[in-house]
């Protein structure tokens, strides 16, 4: 089965060990302690990740680090620029039709 940045996302564990990586790499260990579930199924999560390529795992001694990989990530920002374009052309219509009607002076009846 390939696997692509959009599986990496779907899962909601996967996104917040994505979200956990922001900052800095962390081992496997400190990972497992964030979730709720054995740390068996936390690494089932982190080797999924590394098969669609959103982060890598080095082996520093005894530990596992994981590291994100944030180029295989702005794969997501591609895809959803051309709607971010619509919505924001939407948001600018919207937005003169709202100052239009707040500059018509208000009848009273």
């Amino acid at each position: 089965m390939r696997r692509d940045i959009f599986n990496a996302i779907a899962d909601p564990t996967r996104r917040s060990i994505l979200m956990s990586l922001t900052n800095e790499s962390q081992n496997v260990n400190a990972l497992a302690d964030k979730f709720d579930m054995t740390r068996q199924a936390v690494s089932l999560h982190i080797k999924y990740l590394q098969e669609c390529g959103v982060i890598t795992v080095k082996k520093e001694g005894r530990e596992r680090y994981c590291n994100l990989e944030v180029q295989k990530l702005e794969e997501i920002g591609d895809w959803l620029e051309p709607f971010r374009k619509m919505w924001t052309g939407k948001l600018n219509q919207l937005d003169e039709l709202l100052g239009e009607l707040q500059s018509k002076p208000i009848k009273k009846t």
